[in-house]
């Protein structure tokens, strides 16, 4: 058994216990696949990540990224967290203003954005939903096809298959059957708020195997999400999106497209400081 550095952060969020909690190990380059699976199944948390001393000369450190299930190439509420975790423990980045991530998916940039930061998504593929899964999930979810606005599939590293509904109230007002989810790895929806309110759209994020859950608050969704909107005309260039109010939370996402890139961003608290042994 070794002693790892340990935090716990609550991410998407300015106050703790309103966004989504993620586990982070430090220096834990140690550790074996095996290990960093058991641990993360133990936190029980969406995502365990484990921060390692980069590959990539250009990196200031190497993440990875771990749900109960598996290993993932990239996540957004991870690569925020792990980013404020490494500074926070004294990390410097090699460039003034900008933190670079290694993970999977390659380099991700991050940079302060207001009391939190952002990151640059990463290569989003988008591709159209055929009508048997546009149907079988409009069933799952417990809604109509009149609400569904428009409908793709969004890859950034996770696999979202994403329908824009007609109103924040419709997404509301989804209670997705936990059977016919199953034939789904992964469904986001996103609807649009008043005019006037707060934040411009509310976003849910469900993952439908091997048992139905509900993410708190989800970065790759709402980068896939802002990408898609934005190059077709469906959102500003610049918006705020709401996510997890239906679970008690409030996270707040930040999108910004400036040339060809999205940032998306947020703030991210600490709420646990310690050692862990493994």
């Amino acid at each position: 058994m070794s002693r790892f550095a340990f935090a716990q952060v609550d991410v998407f969020t300015a106050r703790a216990l309103l966004g989504n909690p993620l586990a982070v190990v430090h220096d834990a380059d140690a550790l074996d696949d095996d290990r960093m699976q058991a641990f993360s199944r133990w936190t029980n948390l969406s995502e365990t990540t484990f921060l390692l001393a980069p590959t990539d000369p250009n990196a200031d450190y190497r993440v990875r990224i771990f749900t109960p299930g598996g290993e993932l190439p990239f996540a957004g509420h991870p690569t925020l967290g792990s980013c404020h975790a490494w500074l926070e423990r004294g990390g410097r980045p090699r460039s003034t203003g900008v933190v670079v991530q290694q993970c999977q998916v390659g380099a991700v940039r991050i940079r302060r954005d207001g009391a939190g930061h952002a990151f640059a998504a990463p290569p989003l593929a988008r591709a159209e939903v055929g009508a048997d899964d546009l149907d079988a999930v409009v069933a799952a979810l417990g809604t109509r096809r009149e609400h569904v606005v428009a409908a793709q599939s969004l890859k950034n590293g996770p696999n979202w298959l994403t329908l824009l509904l007609d109103s924040a109230a419709t997404v509301f007002a989804l209670y997705p059957d936990a059977a016919r989810m199953k034939r789904f790895a992964s469904v986001g929806v996103v609807g649009p708020h008043p005019a006037g309110a707060d934040c411009a759209f509310e976003v849910r994020g469900f993952v439908g195997r091997p048992s139905l859950y509900e993410d708190p608050v989800t970065g790759s969704l709402n980068a896939g999400i802002g990408e898609w909107l934005i190059a077709t005309g469906r959102a500003p260039e610049r918006y705020l999106a709401a996510q997890g109010t239906r679970l008690g939370r409030a996270g707040r996402v930040r999108i910004a497209r400036e040339g060809g890139t999205v940032w998306v961003g947020g703030e991210t608290v600490t709420c646990i400081r310690g050692e862990v042994e493994l």
